[in-house]
């Protein structure tokens, strides 16, 4: 008796994939307006916060997370699963956008090299209230501070939840460069708090 052949199972879907599984079956039922509105209620923060992280610039953020929408909304109906999760597409799109922005001249910009801007998030004041939240805002505001591909890096990795291989897919580096981003911005960050006398860096492990 010949023996069955084994059964071949799909891959199981990524944590990101799963996330938006709703989003997806959405969007396969051909509800793309209903899709569509979940992804904004769900990304347009998320959105906005990458747009700030890159651009540092809270009108123009906002400008340019619109235009993310805009794009999101035209191309929804030929999203492919197989290209990547929702939140890889968006945040590739954020990231593009982005960075166009960042290439057109702008009227009034301030260039500061590496070591003016750090010395900015050096002398950032700790803030009188020391609730979770209050800290978590000083926190994300020298993660602000740090140099732009520092600051894209912990925000795509700590606060959107990216992967490693998604962060080095969006921003086109190797694994080894997003992991190596990420020590050096948590030293620079860990040596801000010591200077603050916050030493406990839990947070950022």
């Amino acid at each position: 008796m010949q023996a069955a052949s084994p059964v071949r199972s799909d891959p199981a879907p990524s944590d990101a994939a799963a996330r938006d599984a709703d989003i997806q079956a959405a969007l396969h039922a051909g509800q793309t307006s209903e899709a569509f509105s979940a992804l904004v209620d769900r990304y347009e923060a998320k959105v906005f916060r990458l747009c700030m992280a890159m651009l540092r610039d809270s009108a123009l953020a906002q400008d340019i997370a619109q235009e993310v929408f805009l794009r999101v909304w035209r191309f929804l109906s030929h999203y492919d699963a197989r290209i990547g999760a929702f939140s890889t597409w968006i945040f590739a799109i954020t990231r593009n956008q982005c960075l166009s922005a960042l290439n057109k001249p702008r009227a009034s910009e301030v260039s500061l090299d590496e070591s003016e801007v750090w010395q900015q998030a050096t002398q950032i004041p700790v803030p009188s209230a020391t609730n979770d939240a209050a800290s978590l805002a000083w926190l994300r505001s020298l993660v602000d501070a740090l140099p732009s591909t520092y600051r894209t890096t912990l925000t795509l990795y700590y606060f959107e939840e990216c992967s490693v291989a998604d962060v080095a897919n969006l921003l086109g580096v190797p694994e080894g460069t997003v992991k190596t981003h990420l020590r050096r911005a948590r030293i620079m960050l860990h040596q801000a708090l010591k200077q603050h006398g916050l030493a406990d860096f839990t947070l950022w492990s």
